[in-house]
């Protein structure tokens, strides 16, 4: 079976309400009902977090044998365009077995200049910018192939 770690950074637990315009008015709730309809075999834990700490600890976890996490599907928000530590944490991921994909709701590199660099692109399997909600699924179904 399948284990997918779905992690997100900060605001990401606003989702449906925060700048819809921007990020749609789905909730991640019911992304992730619509996300295990899509991939019934696959078995998936979802954490989000405001704190950078958190989502590093996170993906350390995600790397410990016991846990059976193949894959992480990752939208970092904001702290993808700062955080050092957790391009470190996503590089050390990749260097364990553990493949990261990159995911943002919106396209990054057309918003404010400060958001269009990632920290995080170089480090990541993959990436997946700009797709919306269903970029989650594009991630999970590149993980899974």
């Amino acid at each position: 079976m399948v284990r997918i770690l779905i992690l997100n950074g900060p605001n990401l637990n606003r989702l449906g309400k925060r700048n819809r315009e921007i990020y749609g008015s789905t909730s991640m709730e019911q992304a992730l009902v619509d996300i295990q309809r899509a991939f019934p075999d696959a078995y998936f834990e979802y954490r989000q977090s405001n704190h950078e700490g958190d989502l590093i600890d996170y993906l350390q976890q995600a790397m410990d044998d016991e846990t059976g996490i193949t894959g992480v599907v990752l939208n970092a928000g904001g702290l993808t365009h700062t955080s050092v530590s957790l391009r470190d944490a996503v590089e050390d991921a990749m260097n364990e077995g553990v493949r990261v994909v990159e995911v943002h709701i919106s396209d990054i590199r057309a918003r404010e200049t400060f958001r269009r660099e990632s920290l995080l692109t170089d480090v990541c399997a993959h990436s997946i910018i700009g797709h919306g909600i269903n970029g989650y699924k594009e991630a999970i179904q590149w993980l899974i192939n």
